[in-house]
Parts: structure tokens; C-alpha cells; sequence
């Protein structure tokens, strides 16, 4: 049972520098159909008693930037990401805060579409870029829309041309659609692209399509027997080629399986990661953008050393499984979209992924013990907009 490799109960911390989304724009470039495709489904809008949502937030970034500089020297190694809609829309903005915050390192978030376009002298200051890509191109280009997985590799490639050396993420939405072992085995072994690292989320109890969905049939026959193959080959490639391979949704929680350690809230929201929407409201989760009932202060007034910690509550916080997932969403636990039966069927998978990753500690015990690979092989930046749970 998970308890025995986590003697003890998470709690929230600040192990690492804090990760900041700075929300540029909620404009895109693209309508893809687990995102912009579901804005205007009936459910979609998130209900609830408590959630007071701002109508009014900018639809652009509109705060002093200033105020936003100020905000960022009270942290003594602040962590931006540039994050939309399309961050790559608004380059002015990025330009003009690269040229004046107070930070040395810079991610974003972006679809890729305008990778070939964007300075060089911007794209080579970012230290970690997660670019959108689903799979092989039939595969992305029906999540996402008819030559989407062409124009991404080209920006891609073009990043390789200009010798690009920080971590490139590939980042994976997973659905029905999706056969999950073809998906991360066609990106992690395509060498038209300089991925260095995998990352990937399921659209799970976001919105209210559980209803519409064969979600649960797909995810029994089809995403956690992949998982399995894949948690198999991901210690295979340790022992044929020595290191690890940056998988995320492994990747970390097998370093914490090593350690025995347990973990809060993965992606770190609102311990580690928090948001600044356009109007320089903060927000734990950039997905929470006008939930204000849950905001939790303002770049003017706030010190962002101090920022309140938000637990995840719930179910979860009863369930055995939360030492290792940390709670997997935030927002899903707030909001719950999906009926209690349809989110034990989220919580399936991630205990699929446990028992994968623990029925394969003692090989990579083995691995480590023979010199194939360390523990350090391990490490990773906590927090750089990888969900880890999927």
C-alpha cells in the first residue's frame, strides 16, 4: 500500500525558488478542441456559490509595470513564466519586461505557432520553453487543428538552428483520442524536433463533459495499460542507454519514491507557483484566472514572500493516494465538475501510475546500484509548469 513508501503526510512548502505566470493575453491563435473548442459548452462556465467571478478582468495585460517590477524585487530569485491564451502574441511585452524586471530567469508556455517569427535575442533568453504537441501529427493536428503539427516543428527546428541550450517541454494534452504509449514513444524518439523533456495531462474533470465522454472505458483499456508499458520502457531505456529519460509524470515522482519522501501539490500551485492576471490580481492556479472568492492578494499590496498557502481540501485529503499525487488539481478540487463516480476514475489512473512506478523501483534501485545511473539523474526544476500528475 502507498502509506508504507510514505511514512508521513504532506505538507505545504517552499523548497525551491517561487514560479510566477505572468497572463500576457487571453487571446489564441488557436482553437483547440479540449480548450477554446469547449469555452461555449453548456457547463463550461464554472458554477458555484463561492466563486464571485470577475467579469471584468482585462482580456489584456493592463497593470502598471512598475507596480509589477516592485512586486518582483521583494522575491530574491523570482521565477516569470509568460503564459496566455498565446503569449507569443503580446512579444512586445515580453521584450519590454525582459529589458526591466527584476528576474534572471524566464519560461513561457506557448502553442509553438510563432516560434520562426519571434527575435532570436528573446527566445535565447528563456531558460525553459513548453511548447504544445500532442503526438504524432495525425493525432495533433485533430486536437488541434489541420497543419498545427507542422508549423510547430518548423519553429522548432528553427530553435535548433539558433542553438537553443535550455530545457525545451514537450507538452502533451491527452484525451480519448490519444493512444498514449504511440504519442510519447513518436516524440520522444522524433529527432526533427530538440524536445529534451515529455510532459503530459489528461482533459479530466476540467469542465462538465463527463456526461459525453467514454472517458473511463478508454482510460481502463487503453491509458493505464499504456502507462504500464511505458513505465517498463522508460527503466528498459535506464539500463540499455544509461540516464534517465526526462519524463515527467515519472520523473518526479520516482525521485520521491526513491526518497520516500511525500509531496505537496505537484505542480506547485499556490505554495510554489502562483499567477498574475492581468489586472495584477494573484491567483494560485493561472486555470483559476476571475475565481476572485480564491485569489489571494494583489501585486500593489502583496508581499510575495508572504502569500497565503492554499491546501488542497476535499476528498482528497482522506485519500491514501494523496502522499504521492499531492492532490492533482486545485481547481478540479474546488470545483469537481465531474460526479464522484467520474472522479474515481481520474483517481484510477493515478493510481495506475503508482503501482507502474513502484513495481519498477527495484530495477531502478538495481540500475543505481550497478552504476548505469544515479540518483541525481533524477533532478529536475521543481515547478516549471509540468502538472506531474496527469
Amino acid at each position: 500500500m502507498i502509506h508504507t513508501l510514505f511514512p508521513t503526510a504532506a505538507a505545504p512548502y517552499r523548497g525551491s525558488p517561487v514560479h510566477y505566470h505572468l497572463l500576457l493575453t487571453d487571446h489564441c491563435n488557436l482553437c483547440c478542441t479540449y480548450c477554446r473548442g469547449k469555452a461555449f459548452l453548456p457547463g463550461e462556465i464554472p458554477a458555484g456559490p463561492d466563486l464571485d467571478l470577475d467579469w471584468n478582468l482585462p482580456a489584456e495585460l493592463d497593470l502598471d509595470l512598475g507596480r509589477l517590477y516592485a512586486f518582483l524585487a521583494r522575491d530574491p530569485s523570482p521565477v516569470l513564466t509568460f503564459y496566455g491564451g498565446e503569449p507569443l502574441l503580446r512579444t512586445d511585452l515580453i521584450r519590454e519586461i525582459m529589458a526591466h524586471a527584476p528576474v534572471e530567469r524566464y519560461m513561457i508556455q506557448t502553442n509553438g505557432l510563432l516560434l520562426d517569427r519571434v527575435d532570436p535575442d528573446i527566445l535565447l533568453r528563456f531558460s525553459t520553453i513548453l511548447v504544445s504537441l500532442d503526438g504524432p501529427r495525425d493525432l495533433t493536428d485533430r486536437y488541434r487543428g489541420s497543419g498545427t503539427y507542422d508549423a510547430v516543428m518548423r519553429g522548432l527546428r528553427r530553435l535548433q538552428s539558433l542553438g537553443f541550450r535550455g530545457e525545451v517541454i514537450a507538452r502533451m494534452t491527452v484525451a480519448e483520442a490519444t493512444d498514449i504509449e504511440e504519442a510519447v514513444l513518436h516524440l520522444a524518439g522524433c529527432l526533427a524536433h530538440p524536445f529534451t523533456s515529455l510532459h503530459w495531462q489528461l482533459d479530466a474533470n476540467f469542465s462538465e463533459d463527463y456526461r459525453e465522454r467514454d472517458f473511463a472505458r478508454w482510460a481502463e483499456t487503453s491509458y493505464i495499460p499504456g502507462i504500464r508499458r511505458l513505465v517498463s520502457r522508460w527503466v528498459e531505456e535506464m539500463g540499455e542507454h544509461g540516464g534517465v529519460p526526462r519524463w515527467y509524470p515519472f520523473l518526479d515522482t520516482t525521485e520521491d519514491l526513491l526518497h520516500k519522501r511525500p509531496s505537496p501539490l505537484r505542480c506547485g500551485s499556490g505554495h510554489a507557483n502562483y499567477s498574475i492576471l492581468t489586472d495584477g490580481s494573484l491567483s494560485p492556479c493561472p486555470i483559476m484566472a476571475g475565481m476572485k472568492a480564491h485569489y489571494v492578494g494583489h501585486i500593489a499590496t502583496s508581499d510575495p514572500m508572504r502569500l497565503p498557502q492554499i491546501p488542497v481540501g476535499g476528498e482528497c485529503t482522506g485519500c491514501h493516494l494523496l502522499p504521492f499525487c499531492g492532490g492533482r488539481c486545485l481547481y478540479a478540487s474546488i470545483l469537481r465538475p465531474w460526479p464522484a463516480e467520474a472522479r474515481r476514475t481520474v483517481c484510477a489512473t493515478v493510481q495506475g501510475l503508482h503501482d507502474a512506478l513502484a513495481g519498477v523501483l527495484p530495477a531502478i534501485r538495481g540500475h543505481i546500484a550497478a552504476g548505469r545511473i544515479r540518483v541525481e539523474d533524477f533532478a529536475h526544476e521543481k515547478y516549471n509548469g509540468c502538472e506531474i500528475i496527469p
